[in-house]
């Protein structure tokens, strides 16, 4: 079977990604390029006529829940495992210096 992809196309798309590629990775990904339209010409050979387009081979339905209020946590149940806290709030180091301009 004639080659399909050659070493000129790799170094082409390699270098429309701005990919650089060793010689021994250009081969590489001939091959690898080879025996995916390999698998492509597997596919062709089958019937689809009766076969519908799909845009996805399973069908994808969403999954949704009943919107009911529920009670929410207390600030106290919120804070009760924080490391430190001040108050009502989380107690966090000082990230920003005030005299910085």
């Amino acid at each position: 079977m004639p080659r399909r992809i050659t070493e000129t196309e790799v170094r082409h798309v390699a270098g429309l990604a701005r990919l650089a590629v060793s010689d021994a990775e250009v081969a590489q990904y001939v091959r690898q390029f080879e025996v995916i339209l390999e698998y492509f010409d597997q596919l062709n050979k089958l019937d689809t006529t009766d076969v519908p387009p799909t845009a996805h081979p399973l069908p994808i339905t969403n999954v949704w829940r009943e919107d009911v209020e529920k009670e929410g946590c207390t600030a106290e149940d919120a804070l009760a495992n924080a490391p430190q806290r001040w108050e009502s709030y989380f107690q966090l180091p000082k990230v920003l210096d005030q005299d910085a301009e």
